[in-house]
């Protein structure tokens, strides 16, 4: 996700959008920008494709306003570019806007409304600034133009508007996209995330949807869309909470789920050079290409994820892989292949069951890696090799980040092995623009909040058991999003192969069974609907999840098309979600479930 940064009032703008911004580095970007209104009284826009250190020597010397705004950018409209990069200027060179989310009606609203207008960039954002300035000259104040804006756009978005002819100002509008307001000492400034300004103050107000906020060195004026004025006390941030504060989120299960798209632009800027090649360290290629067969062990949700990472090394590195229950392995041990390499997926790394089976394999001297998301985990120092994660603390029980960092983490190391054995598969697929999408996907997903939480309304609220259902890779999600179900909601929730359910299954079904069909495989696409019309003929209350590409017009929801390897990335979020809402409807502390912990330190 892109990061934001504003400040009105400060001594030294340029020096507080700069830190900022690189304390937002870690959400992963591929252009940054500020807007600094001088003391001399000359706006200056500097905006570079690259890491923040291009920006940092692009800026004149001296340049030291009190009010400004700061952006880093992931692509989504229009390649990286620095036309396309944030700042965005209104084409009277009056108004400078920075943006997170996406505007799903863009095209539409600069078609309805700027005919007249030539547009520099292929971004949504744009036609915002845009908008705002044509609704000044037609007469409105900049805080009706930018309510006005509010109005018309559709989608998600943290907007940080900056008047040329006001240097006293800042204007901030929130809906979907994450924003903080801080309260400095002589200044105020706005952040995605409350690291960037830490080092500066640890007071912060959480803005909540379809507010508008007006901002000055000495007040804080906010507003809802209708114009009603909003009080809300501060809270304080301690320095070593750090990106694991909870902000404006009820559940940091939320947060998380918020949290993924950009994870994964946060692992492309880790993994991914500025050639689009994965960078992995080539002792562990060489290792890994020495292998006849890999085995993945793990539990739970890392299990799961083992089985979507498993068709990736297979049809991207061509090498046979095996999953495996840690808690089943390190007993009943089956027959190994002639050059075995064992890959433990984890989140904590401190995971019981998982460890025991890397004791008995590093007794065999057989090679090992270890995927987690705590670099200084016993699992990761212990095994050959590790790999990180990269998702940042995640708190709640019920893992989601987590899941999305270790099916990408697999994607990046199966190109990279494959590009290292030479296979065609691993050569076509461009996996920094396919990851892309897929974070952009989930984006559009997490959007989807409130259409979410209306299915669980209809479905889950008050049921007693639930059933997903798929094929190939969907029956993999499927497991997932029936675990997520059942560890936080208590719901009686499994997840089944479609084609299993006249094996046994559909006894089950009873008027009313909540099924969930997944359906993102073409191959087996009509087999799923299929098999779910036969659970709706006996009385099953079923919801269609469907890929754009397979949907047909009935479905209750219809999920981006990504690519087929990485659709259980964007399968998985409507499943935490239903999870999320599910839970909470039912009036349960969504982040600490019953008998359940974060890290399984025991067997």
């Amino acid at each position: 996700m892109c990061g934001i940064v504003g400040v009105v009032g400060a001594e030294n703008a340029t020096e507080v959008l700069l830190s900022g911004l690189k304390k937002l580095e870690y959400r992963g970007y591929d252009s940054a920008g500020i807007y600094v209104n001088s003391k001399t009284g000359t706006p200056e826009l500097i905006k570079r494709v690259g890491r923040i250190k291009n920006l940092e020597a692009a800026i004149p010397a001296g340049l030291a306003g009190t009010q400004g705004i700061g952006h880093t950018r992931w692509a989504t409209n229009g390649v990286p570019s620095v036309a396309n990069a944030h700042p965005h200027i209104s084409n009277d060179g009056r108004f400078y806007l920075v943006h997170n989310g996406v505007l799903t009606n863009a095209k539409q609203l600069a078609a309805d409304y700027l005919a007249d207008v030539t547009l520099l960039s292929d971004t949504d954002t744009e036609v915002a600034v845009q908008l705002i300035a044509k609704f000044v000259r037609d007469g409105a104040s900049v805080k009706e133009a930018l309510r006005h804006v509010m109005q018309l756009v559709e989608g998600s978005y943290a907007f940080a508007l900056a008047d040329r002819d006001d240097v006293d100002t800042l204007y901030v509008a929130k809906n979907k996209s994450p924003l903080l307001i801080a309260k400095g000492d002589g200044f105020n400034a706005i952040a995605s995330d409350a690291l960037a300004l830490l080092d500066r103050t640890h007071d912060f107000i959480e803005l909540h949807d379809e507010e508008l906020v007006v901002l000055t060195k000495d007040s804080i004026h906010i507003e809802n869309l209708a114009g009603a004025v909003q009080e809300r006390a501060s809270y304080t941030v301690d320095v070593s909470e750090g990106d694991g504060d909870l902000g404006a989120y009820p559940f940091y299960m939320l947060k998380e789920i918020d949290e993924q798209p950009a994870v994964i632009r946060r692992l492309l800027s880790s993994y991914v050079d500025d050639q689009g090649q994965v960078q992995m360290p080539a002792d562990l290629l060489k290792t890994l290409d020495g292998a006849d067969r890999l085995y993945f062990v793990a539990a739970g949700t890392s299990y799961h994820a083992s089985l979507a990472a498993a068709p990736m090394f297979e049809q991207l590195a061509g090498v046979p892989v095996s999953v495996h229950f840690a808690s089943e392995f390190g007993y009943h041990m089956p027959l190994l292949s002639k050059k075995p390499m064992f890959i433990f997926l984890t989140q904590s790394g401190e995971t019981a069951d998982i460890r025991q089976v890397l004791v008995k394999v590093k007794t065999m001297h057989l090679p090992t890696l270890t995927i987690t998301n705590v670099p200084t985990s016993t699992l990761a120092r212990e095994a050959d090799y590790a790999l990180s994660l990269h998702a940042g603390p995640e708190i709640a029980v019920a893992s989601t980040k987590a899941y999305t960092a270790q099916v990408a983490t697999s994607a990046l190391l199966a190109k990279a092995l494959g590009m290292f054995k030479g296979t065609a598969a691993a050569k076509k697929l461009d996996i920094k623009h396919e990851l892309s999408i897929v974070a952009t996907a989930q984006q559009t997903l997490v959007d989807q909040k409130d259409m979410i939480h209306e299915l669980v309304g209809k479905m889950l609220k008050t049921t007693r058991n639930a059933f997903y259902i798929g094929r190939g890779g969907d029956y993999y999600v499927a497991l997932e999003a029936a675990l997520k179900l059942k560890e936080i909601s208590y719901i009686q929730a499994e997840g089944f192969a479609a084609g299993e359910l006249k094996h046994g299954t559909i006894a089950l079904i009873e008027e009313g069974t909540p099924v969930i069909a997944l359906i993102s495989d073409p191959v087996t696409a009509a087999h799923t609907r299929a098999n779910a019309g036969e659970t709706q003929a006996r009385g099953a209350n079923v919801l269609h999840i469907a890929t754009a590409d397979l949907a047909q017009p009935d479905d209750e929801l219809v999920v981006p098309s990504v690519n087929g390897l990485l659709t259980p990335l964007a399968l998985i979020v409507p499943g935490q979600l239903l999870a999320y809402y599910a839970s909470l409807d039912r009036g349960y502390d969504v982040d600490r479930p019953r008998n359940l912990a974060k890290s399984v330190t025991v067997e």
